[in-house]
């Protein structure tokens, strides 16, 4: 049975808590980091690195935002995490949280402050229990490692299935805080579906230990309790999009969140996720891999429209509903062994097959699907990613993308600018016809690519110095248009510092005023995390 009240768990001791705070209270601000750093050094054996050369190495992301840091710490467990986060807040210092730092919004870009890098927490062990489908991790994994660990641990039994493109460079942490999500569409290709329980550290150096069910808010809030003090803690309750949806902290108008749910996506407002436990799923016997070639975008819609209607708009038996657009061809590796002849625009799925099924019945029973849909595919542009090398080549190709367009985009001297948005599928013809058109009239070089199954493509600007505002003016419009035809901002990527005005125009300022009283509850100075979202 779930409550709404939560206990937190002490991890120092009430004397450890209290030395902290008087020693930080009485040494607050920046200046002030060199003798805490020698406070940290001798009482805790804590090491408070202030060289810049090695904490410039910490401060930024893969966003390419400005980043300025002042100190850096690498706790090695939870205690440690403790006593930073705890000192911090003493201290009124910024603390900003950083994992693998392969996101590109900003939301691990420090502005100043502190860097808590989690890069050598060793709390957590890797356990897996194959009864249960279950996997213990820490947060400082790289996704990629950790999926590979559990298919050769239960002999390819299990696996867990959200596999984002950055699954090789993420890490768990990340993929948590920005509820990443895939290749898989719908709600279970998002990693919010997956993760069953979180160890959680509050900016107060205080931890809660959490599985899914165990607290639900009621009447809009959480209350925290420590000893004889408890803290009302306010949920965020504007309406939220039901599409695929990485566009700020979760809310639920109904004032009911898992207490789970309040970390996943909210990019480290609210704590540092120090350990998760996440949900396996029983493998696939073999996988149909499909790639085929289509004249056009108009083929592609066609197609799209024809698998609606076949799956009655539920694409989650498929494990990948990918697109690749408009001018895609034109920046990816091995087109020539992928495209059929003059053909433009591609597909790919992926269809898992179970144990009861015979694959080479159900390979002849897609290929018979893809010529009925009657959007003028070429049996003859038909690829079967039957081997390794083939699908090698293929995902090969499917990353070469974006490094081709960073090469142009060098050229130019500017910086891509990419969206994210997801709109609903009876909005997407609308907005892709915008969206090209838009484009077009200003003759910025483009590629569009992405989850066509969620109606989320990813349209990557290329301006040169004569385009480069331009190119921005027409982000803001993609964000207006999305909001206009009832999408959101983000589908997997977030909204760190970078999104901050595209939630304004999901939302309004009467959510930023909800995730402010949400925040202050736990973290009332605004340290942890500060520029994430919104701006204080």
């Amino acid at each position: 049975m779930s409550t709404n009240i939560v206990p937190l768990v002490k991890v120092l001791s009430d004397s450890e808590y209290l030395e902290i705070d008087n020693f930080c209270d009485n040494h607050q601000g920046l200046d002030k980091l060199p003798e805490i750093a020698n406070f940290l050094l001798e009482k805790f054996s804590l090491k408070l690195i202030l060289d810049q050369e090695i904490i410039a190495g910490f401060a930024s992301d893969s966003s390419n935002l400005p980043a300025q840091a002042e100190a850096l710490c690498r706790p090695e467990n939870e205690r440690q995490a403790a006593i930073i986060l705890r000192a911090g807040r003493a201290a009124k210092i910024p603390i900003t949280l950083s994992g693998g730092r392969s996101n590109l919004t900003g939301s691990a870009t420090a502005e100043n402050g502190i860097v808590l890098s989690t890069a050598k927490l060793n709390d957590t062990e890797i356990v897996i229990n194959e009864k249960e489908q279950l996997v213990t991790s820490p947060v400082n994994i790289i996704l990629e490692e950790l999926r590979d660990k559990i298919l050769e641990e239960t002999k390819k039994a299990l696996h867990y299935p959200v596999d984002p493109t950055s699954r090789g460079d993420a890490w768990v942490g990340g993929t948590i805080a920005c509820n990443a999500s895939g290749f898989t569409p719908g709600e279970i290709g998002a990693t919010r579906d997956w993760v069953k329980g979180l160890d959680i550290i509050f900016p107060d150096g205080l931890k809660i230990k959490a599985e899914r069910g165990q607290y639900v808010s009621e009447g809009g809030k959480f209350i925290l309790t420590n000893d004889d003090q408890t803290c009302n803690w306010p949920v965020p309750t504007y309406p939220r999009p039901e599409i695929k949806n990485a566009s700020g902290p979760f809310s639920s108008p109904d004032g009911k969140i898992d207490l789970i749910d309040m970390f996943i996506g909210s990019e480290g407002l609210f704590g540092l996720v120090t350990s998760c436990i996440l949900k396996l799923s029983p493998r696939p016997k073999d996988y149909i891999d499909l790639f085929f070639s289509l004249p056009g975008e108009s083929q592609a819609l066609a197609f799209y429209a024809f698998m609606e209607e076949k799956f009655k708009s539920d694409f989650s038996g498929l494990s990948a509903f990918e697109y690749f657009g408009v001018n895609a061809i034109q920046y990816m590796d091995h087109k020539e062994k992928l495209f059929y002849g003059d053909n433009q625009v591609a597909i790919y799925l992926q269809i898992p097959v179970t144990a009861e099924k015979n694959l080479d019945q159900e390979i002849e029973t897609w290929f018979n699907r893809l010529l009925a849909a009657n959007c003028g595919i070429d049996p003859e542009a038909v690829i079967l990613l039957d081997n390794e090398p083939k699908r090698r080549m293929f995902m090969e190709s499917r990353h070469s993308m974006p490094a081709n367009a960073l090469e142009v985009i060098q050229q130019h001297g500017t910086y891509t600018i990419m969206t994210d948005t997801v709109v609903p599928p009876e909005n997407f013809a609308e907005f892709l016809n915008y969206a090209h058109k838009l484009i077009e009239s200003e003759g910025i070089d483009y590629l569009s690519f992405g989850h066509f199954g969620d109606c989320h493509l990813h349209f990557t600007l290329l301006p040169d110095q004569k385009r480069l505002q331009k190119a921005t003016e027409i982000y803001d419009l993609f964000i207006t248009k999305t909001v206009a035809l009832d999408g959101v901002y983000s589908g997997e990527h977030g909204t760190g510092k970078r999104k901050r005005k595209d939630f304004l125009v999901l939302y309004d300022q009467a959510a930023i005023d909800q995730l402010k009283a949400c925040k202050a509850a736990v973290d009332p100075y605004f340290l942890i995390n500060r520029g994430n979202v919104f701006t204080i």
